[in-house]
């Protein structure tokens, strides 16, 4: 039976995952996952196809909302928790030309990351229902927190082992090249063992514990799966040549699929909590 063997989560999008062995799930994803970004001056993303190195800082969120965060070179912010309704600043943040809504950090906060990252501003997604999902793939009131555009991100062991294996097939004399990628290049969600590789492209609708998925869309990767997220140093072309000749959907060079919680209808809270060891079944 597949069962659940990985749980991450990314409070600050595109910094170092957190690996907790149990998560509460929400309409718009597991709590506390990426709902603090840093933009740019114009209120778009910056991530790591921008800056690899944002993936070496280190996140600590508290129950109040508010984060510390270590840069690599050990220095750290406290950051409070921004809220428009408390009369912080608004700025409109941009996730692939969708605008929503965003509540902005302190001055000092904004500060100390721009001398990491020059021109950057912190934001906190305060409004959760601000984000819509795109339409063609969601329900009405389907919301997202500030990931790239699915509330939910899973990935099979499975794959991951035919992948490796075919990148060590297109690298018969460069070892380097060849060497087996770890499952966090693809900065999952939910991480599956016990499945045939690929499996998870033909479902539907999937249980996990107590909790029911619809499957919506597999996500096609870029530049970040090239990056070594425990040195932010990019590796160059695997896994996407590999999925270019392996695994590609249309245009699309895909590894894994995005999930979004099935809720009751009107719901706006947690919908249960999700645990290493639950199992999975495909539903349709």
């Amino acid at each position: 039976m597949p069962q659940l063997t990985g749980l991450h989560l990314y409070p600050l999008k595109s910094a170092y995952r957190l690996s907790p062995e149990s998560a509460q799930v929400e309409p718009w994803g597991l709590l506390g996952d990426r709902r603090w970004m840093l933009v740019d001056e114009s209120g778009r993303a910056v991530t790591q196809r921008d800056e690899p190195t944002l993936g070496q800082f280190r996140v600590l969120p508290s129950p109040d909302g508010s984060l510390t965060v270590t840069a690599p070179d050990g220095a750290r912010v406290e950051v409070a928790a921004p809220a428009t309704e408390a009369g912080d600043p608004q700025v409109k943040a941009e996730v692939f030309g969708t605008l929503f809504a965003t509540a902005l950090a302190s001055p000092a906060v904004n500060d100390w990351f721009a001398g990491y990252f020059p021109g950057v501003r912190l934001v906190h997604l305060d409004d959760p229902l601000s984000r819509p999902v795109d339409p063609s793939y969601a329900g009405p009131g389907d919301t997202v927190s500030m990931a790239d555009g699915y509330p939910l991100l899973l990935a099979t062991t499975g794959s991951l082992d035919e992948l490796n294996a075919r990148i060590a097939e297109d690298h018969p004399d460069d070892e380097s090249s060849a060497a087996a990628l770890p499952m966090e290049r693809f900065r999952p969600n939910l991480v599956v063992d016990g499945t045939a590789a690929w499996a998870e492209d033909g479902w539907h609708r999937v249980a996990i514990g107590g909790l029911t998925f619809r499957v919506v869309k597999p996500c096609g990767r870029c530049l970040v799966t090239t990056t070594d997220q425990e040195t932010g140093v990019r590796r160059g072309p695997e896994p996407l040549r590999a999925l270019g000749r392996h695994h590609r959907i249309g245009q699309k060079l895909v590894f894994g699929q995005n999930l979004i919680p099935e809720r009751p209808e009107g719901s706006t809270g947690l919908l249960g909590t999700l645990y290493l060891g639950d199992e999975l079944t495909v539903l349709e």
